[in-house]
Order: structure tokens, then sequence, then C-alpha cells
């Protein structure tokens, strides 16, 4: 048998800070085969992106260290490898997708400068010749009508056309291995698809191996050809994936394949009280253009959408990003000015004025997205709960203010003593549970759920899922929860609306529509979150 293209044995990293060092890696050995796929699973913090970038000798180096093991690539061990070397290799050899693709290019430069760049540096192409090659690059990896987007910057691209660049990118100079981490977290899921199955043929016709990293189990079992499970930086089981998949071994490994979020909704009465209606709610944002900055038209984010909202229920809103779902919250919770009735608790808010509808915002709570950035991290996990109360119930003295804090963390499954404590102190999963503390600590009627999951890995969102229809089985809740991820909202939904391009496309009961969609767009959301599958031509756009 030929040996490995690249074979990992022993490595352990670690980190040096504040005169202490941690290891973060212990001890691990992999190899990845020629034209092999090979997924390091696990979830945050378990060390999977951190060995990748030990290939790739990427670390923030001296601080990163390796206390002992090897990389082999070629033949060759990276560690310790001079920086000529690397550069040889780096971009040309191996290359890295990255998470976050608008992060991953540089926004002042040109896509095609940014993908010539690469083929400038390691081929020495020039000229006309670069140009050339960045065009095959760009109608290779799908990016449509390529030659009109050469002058285009990276924030002029949907988030699926910038990753697609960034694939161009790294497989400019044909490289052996390519590195792929998370590659598609940040995407909705018919991009998912659509990305996935670009590196599938890109690799196939290719010939190169392809490291994974991720956490998505689904994606696992789709792409690889073997599995190693990381938890703790240590590799706990490995084998074929669908060994894996069907006999895990390891506790930790049948815990990952057990954490999807199941259930489904509690199943309120569907004619329950009215908590929140919309009726031909529209989100305008007008396009001024010329000296005088004359209106020439709108963007039409909400665009006549009319709903209701009953009590214990929970309506979903599902479509891809800037199909308008965020922007129909805001406008609910009269965060965003729109046109059309908005009635809470059976009376009209459309025209009142923030001091009028202050006293209202007691029964109207939102969770956001991100559980760190929606935290100050200036406040005590005290004040960031107690401060909603503060303000609808200024007369309360500092002990009762702590008690209804402790109150509000032990319902969401926290320590009452941890509240003296920081957001940065605590994990991802922590941090979300703090934020819906504060939302609940008011004892809304109604919460708006703004992709409360998709910061998470995928059992800390089984966690969450179960805690919000907890709490809403106690409170009787009313819950407008906005996602892309389909798998979610099928365990927490009772009904949906389906948005595309500012507009409801399809509304029905959890059931309805997601096990009989009625639209082919509504069938391509579903197939790529469910299958993984290629969307139908033409069905959706990025």
């Amino acid at each position: 048998m030929s040996a490995p293209l690249v074979e990992v044995k022993n490595l352990s990293v670690g980190f040096r800070m504040d005169g202490q060092e941690t290891i973060a890696v212990n001890r691990i050995s992999f190899d990845i085969k020629h034209g092999e796929t090979v997924a390091l699973v696990g979830e945050s913090g378990s060390g999977k992106s951190v060995s990748a970038l030990s290939i790739m000798q990427l670390l923030s180096y001296p601080q990163a260290f390796h206390p002992n093991g090897e990389i082999f690539f070629g033949g060759q061990n990276l560690i310790g490898a001079d920086e000529k070397t690397m550069r040889r290799i780096r971009g040309n050899k191996i290359t890295m997708v990255f998470q976050e693709p608008l992060t991953s290019l540089n926004p002042l430069h040109t896509i095609e400068r940014q993908v010539g760049e690469v083929l400038s540096e390691h081929k020495g192409m020039r000229g006309p010749a670069v140009r050339a090659r960045v065009l095959d690059l760009l109608r290779k990896v799908g990016i449509p009508n390529a030659e009109e987007r050469l002058d285009a910057y990276p924030h002029q691209l949907s988030g699926g056309q910038r990753q697609r660049v960034i694939i161009a990118m790294a497989l400019a100079n044909e490289p052996d291995l390519l590195i792929a981490d998370e590659p598609t977290t940040a995407l909705d899921v018919t991009v998912q698809a659509q990305i996935l199955e670009l590196l599938k043929d890109l690799k196939r016709e290719m010939g190169m191996a392809l490291l994974l990293i991720t956490h998505d189990l689904g994606i696992v079992r789709k792409m690889a050809d073997r599995v190693f499970v990381m938890t703790k930086g240590e590799i706990v089981e490995r084998g074929p994936t669908e060994q894996i998949f069907t006999t895990p071994k390891h506790p930790y490994t049948q815990h990952l394949l057990a954490s999807e979020p199941k259930g489904r909704s509690l199943g309120a009465p569907k004619d329950g009280p009215v908590v929140m209606e919309a009726e031909n709610l529209k989100v305008w944002f007008p396009i001024r253009r010329g000296l005088l900055r004359r209106t020439v038209g709108h963007i039409k984010a909400v665009d006549d959408v009319s709903l209701t909202l009953r009590e214990g229920r929970t309506l979903g809103v599902v479509g891809e990003s800037g199909s308008g779902k965020t922007t129909l919250g805001l406008a609910l919770m009269r965060l965003l000015s729109s046109e059309g009735d908005i009635r809470f608790n059976a009376k009209s808010i459309q025209g009142l004025k923030s001091k009028e509808l202050r006293p209202l915002r007691r029964d109207m709570q939102i969770v956001f997205q991100d559980p760190f950035g929606s935290l100050s991290p200036r406040m005590s996990v005290s004040d960031i709960v107690s401060e909603g109360l503060r303000i609808q119930q200024p007369g309360l003295a500092a002990a009762e203010l702590r008690m209804h804090v402790s109150e509000a963390l032990g319902e969401v499954g926290l320590d009452p003593e941890m509240q003296d404590r920081y957001p940065h102190e605590f994990s991802g999963g922590q941090r979300q549970r703090i934020a819906i503390a504060r939302a609940m600590a008011l004892k809304p009627r109604f919460v708006m759920l703004d992709e409360p999951t998709s910061a998470l890995d995928m059992s800390v969102q089984a966690q969450i899922v179960d805690l919000l229809r907890d709490l809403q089985r106690r409170y009787n809740l009313a819950y407008l929860f906005i996602s892309h991820d389909l798998k979610v909202v099928r365990a927490l939904a009772d009904d949906i609306i389906v948005m595309r391009g500012g507009k409801v496309v399809e509304t029905g009961t959890a059931d309805q529509v997601f096990d009989a969609p009625k639209t082919e767009y509504t069938k391509a959301l579903m197939a790529a979150a469910f299958d993984l599958a290629v969307t139908p031509a033409g069905a959706v756009s990025e």
C-alpha cells in the first residue's frame, strides 16, 4: 500500500498565556490517504481546528507550541519546518477553506485580484493569463455570470458566492489536500447543499484529499470515508463512516449521534387566545440615487405579510438569508417602522409612540442569535438579567431583584450562585441560557426567537430546544421562531410561514408544510435540510 498523504503522529498542541501552559490537543494520531475524505468531528473546543491549523503551521507561534508529535506530508515533517518550506506548501500543496467567507476575503480588493494573487504568488503567472485562469476557476466553482463578477467586491456577493470564491482560491493551484473548516456553518441549508456537492465534484475531478472539520454529523455521513471523533483534545473513536454511525462504541460518539433536536411542538389548541396579529404588513426601504438623493425604487424586505400567533403556540418563520424573516420579527416588535396593522393583546400598537410602547415591552421579549454579542461584557449576569426588571418595576429593592434573578437563572438550568460572574466566563450554551433568562425574568406572553440556536453545537441546540419547550409549557408562551435550520424548527413549531423575497410563499401547520410542501421553493428547502440533496435548477438562487 502507498504511504498516506498526511500522517499525524502523537501530536500535542499547547498554548502559553500569562505564564501558564494549557494543552489543547493531547497526543492524537490520524492519517489521510490520497484522494480520501477524512472528517474530524467534535463540539466547539474539542481541538479540531487547532489540529488542522497545526498541519498548515498557522498557529500563533511561539505562544502555541508542540510538546510532542510529528506531522508528515509527502514524507516531510512539518513540525519545525522553516517559513520558506511552509510557503512552498501552503496554498500550493495544502490549502484551506474557512468557516466565515466574508472575514476570509479582503473587503478592499476585487474578486479578480484576490484569486489572481494566489496564482501570481505560487505560479508566477502575470497579465492576461491570470485573468483567464481566474475566470476559468470562477466558472468551475459555479459563480453565475463569472465575467461580470471579476470586478466585484466581497460585500457585493451573497454568502454562498463568497464561499465559492474562497474555494476557487483554494483550488487555484490544484492542491493535494484541501482542509475545509466548518465550510457551510454560516450558510443557508440550500446553499450548504450546493457547496457540499461542489466540493464532492471538485475532489473527484482533481483527485485531491479532503480534511473536513465539522460538528454537523449529517454532513459527515454524506461526505466522509473515515471519521475521527474528538473531545477535550483527544481522539476517542475512529473508523469508517458507516461503522461510526451504525455501531458507535464510545459514549461521547453515542452522545453526539443522539444530540439532534428531537420531539415535536406541544400542540397547544389552534383556537386559543390571539396574542399577536399582523395584517398587510410592509417594510420597504427606499433606494435613493443622484445628487438630490431621489427615491428611485424600494427594497421590499417585507411585502404584504399577514399572520396570527396564538397563546402556547410557536409560529416558525423559515427561508433563506435575505428573505425578510428577521425584518418581519423586528417590525412586529415595533423596532422597525412599517405599514399595516399590528395588534398585540387585541390592541393596535402600530401608531403608538416609544413612551406608550414601554409598558408593553414587559410582555414582548427577544432572544437574539449570537449569545455573546447580545450580552454586555461589562455587566454581570445579575445586572443583565435584572435590567428589564429595573426599568419595568423601578420600586423593587436590591434583595428582591436578586431573588428574581436567582429564580430566572434557576428556570433556565443555571446555578443562581453564578449571577455575579461575567459573560466571558460561560460557554456558548450557558450564555444563551442567560439571554433566555433575561427575557423570561419579566414573565412575557410573547417571545421572538431570532436564530437562537444557530451559533451553538448540536448537543447544545437540543438542550436549548428542550428548555424553550419546557418554558412554553410552563407559561403558555407564544413564540415567533425565526430560523433557516429546519430541523430545529420542526422540533418546536406548530405553524409555519415560508418567506422568500419579503413575501410569504407558503403557510400551514408544521405537519402540512414539512410533510407535503406545495411550492417548489419549499420543496427545495426541505430537500436541502433533510437530505442534503442538490436543489433543483433555478429553484433557489443565492
